[in-house]
């Protein structure tokens, strides 16, 4: 199961503020840029800002492992004591899903299309 830490999205209350002040650390502007969710890429980080955080659990930002096959991942997760958090969903094309370990901690799934 290769996969990379590669994505980290943040809940954020006022996204236009958000995306300012990711504008501003970065130098660059969002490459995706929706009410819904905005993205910046630094190198191969995404970083992602999700106005509808707050309202899906997310309390903090949340890492997102790249794998080749969500479905089985998030399958051997919750076989080894994760807590699945968030289910498999379609979003902009790319498969996302979440658990949670022991400890409460996020682990965030993505797999690219």
């Amino acid at each position: 199961m290769p996969s990379a830490l590669k994505t980290i999205i943040f809940p954020v209350g006022d996204l236009a503020s958000a995306k300012g002040v990711l504008a501003a650390l970065l130098g660059s502007a969002p490459v995706v840029d929706q009410p819904y969710y905005v993205q910046f890429n630094d190198g191969e980080q995404e970083i992602g800002l999700d106005p509808n955080g707050a309202s899906k659990g997310m309390t903090g930002p949340v890492p997102y492992w790249h794998v080749s096959d969500i479905k089985q991942t998030l399958h051997d997760l919750v076989a080894s004591g994760a807590r699945e958090d968030q289910p498999i969903n379609d979003f902009g094309g790319r498969l996302v899903a979440s658990v949670r370990d022991a400890d409460g901690n996020p682990i965030g799934l993505i797999q690219p299309a």
